[in-house]
C-alpha cells in the first residue's frame, strides 16, 4: 500500500484527485485560523478518508468522488447546511456510506478476507456475496458514525442533532448506499490495475 500512496500521479485525474486531498489539508488549516476549533475538528476528521483511496489504489474517479463527497460532507456540517436542509443528510448518508464501504470492502480483499474486486471469474455467487458484505460494511461504518455523532451531543455540543428518526433513517440511508457500492463493487473497476 506504501507503494500505492508514493505512486507518482499518472495523468489529469490523479492530479485531480491529489488537488482534493490538498484541498482538505486547506479546509483545515483556514477553519483553524477562520473559524471555530470544532470546525477545524470536523474538517480534520476527513482528512484519513480522503488520504485511504491513494492507499488502497482505488482508480482516480472512484478516490476524487471519495473525496469530494468526504469534503462535502464535512463543509456541510461546518457550514450547518443539514440544519437548514434537513433533507440534505440523506443523499450524504447514502453517498458517504456507499464511498467508505468501497474503501472498506477494498481495504478487507487486500487482507484476503473478501474476494479481490479485480478478479475476472466472478460468478452470481461472488457478485450476491459481493452485495451482502459490502451491505454489512457499509452498515456497520454507519452505527459507528451514529455513536459518533452520540458523542458529539452527549460530550460536546447539544447542537447536534440526534433522535430515533433521524439516527434509523440514516442508518437506512447508509445501508442502501452500502448496498448500491456492492453492486458497483462486483460491476466496475474500482481499484488500478497496477494496484499492489
Amino acid at each position: 500500500m506504501k507503494h500505492n500512496f508514493l505512486r507518482r500521479p499518472r495523468g489529469a485525474a490523479d492530479l485531480v484527485a491529489d488537488g482534493v486531498r490538498v484541498a482538505g489539508i486547506l479546509s483545515v488549516l483556514f477553519a483553524a485560523v477562520r473559524l471555530q476549533p470544532t470546525d477545524a475538528g470536523i474538517l480534520a476528521f476527513a482528512l484519513p478518508a480522503l488520504m485511504v483511496p491513494r492507499f488502497l489504489g482505488l482508480r482516480a474517479g472512484v478516490d476524487i468522488v471519495t473525496g469530494i463527497v468526504i469534503l462535502l460532507a464535512a463543509w456541510s456540517n461546518v457550514v450547518d447546511l443539514y440544519a437548514l436542509w434537513p433533507a440534505w443528510d440523506i443523499p450524504m448518508h447514502v453517498l458517504g456510506t456507499a464511498v467508505l464501504t468501497v474503501a472498506g470492502y477494498v481495504a478487507l480483499a487486500r487482507l484476503d478476507a473478501v474476494p479481490d474486486p479485480r478478479r475476472a471469474d466472478r460468478g452470481w455467487r461472488t457478485a450476491i456475496g459481493t452485495i451482502l458484505v459490502a451491505t454489512a460494511i457499509g452498515l456497520a461504518l454507519s452505527t459507528l458514525w451514529e455513536m459518533v455523532e452520540w458523542a458529539g451531543w452527549r460530550f460536546i455540543s447539544d447542537a447536534i442533532h440526534v433522535d430515533y428518526e433521524d439516527t434509523i433513517g440514516d442508518l437506512a440511508a447508509g445501508g442502501l448506499g452500502a448496498a448500491a457500492a456492492g453492486v458497483l463493487l462486483g460491476r466496475v473497476p474500482l481499484v488500478r490495475s497496477d494496484a499492489r
